[in-house]
């Protein structure tokens, strides 16, 4: 009795995790430039609000992963530095979201940047992939990413 009261939802369970495999993943943009990480985040935060945008957050997300480890700097880090700044206008918000109501899902909208051990002075800058139903914040995020490459 068991067995046969189990067996659809075992079947459901199976069924839906042997679709995993169709989602398509977009990877994510990302730029590399020169310079110091500090400078680059404040160019990038700039960008942000010269956009007529305000920022929700700021994740330091080396400090983060550094205070975790609980050994600051030691040879496991991933990143010397780590920022994701957040932030998810109204405007374009309402046009994915028009278009896709699961697009809340991506909101806030976020803008990484990061310098790793390994190649100190060569900042990554970037942003998730999207669908083409996010096409107008992937165009918003190039544009400010593109606003805080010319500034540095």
């Amino acid at each position: 009795m068991r067995i046969t009261f189990l067996l659809p939802f075992v079947l459901a369970v199976l069924s839906v995790t042997a679709h995993a495999d169709d989602i398509a993943v977009t990877p994510p943009v990302t730029h590399e430039v020169g310079g110091s990480f500090d400078d680059i985040a404040f160019a990038v935060e700039n960008a942000i609000v010269d956009a007529g945008l305000v920022i929700d957050g700021r994740t330091r997300v080396a400090e983060m992963l550094a205070d975790a480890d609980g050994d600051p700097g030691g040879a496991g880090d991933p990143y010397t530095h780590a920022d994701v700044y957040s932030f998810c206008p109204a405007a374009v918000s309402r046009r994915v979201m028009r278009a896709d109501p699961l697009n809340i899902r991506h909101c806030p909208y976020a803008i990484f940047l990061f310098e790793t051990p390994e190649a100190p002075g060569r900042i990554t800058v970037g942003r998730r992939g999207y669908d083409a139903s996010m096409q107008p914040v992937a165009d918003l995020l190039d544009a400010i990413i593109a606003d805080a490459m010319t500034r540095n």
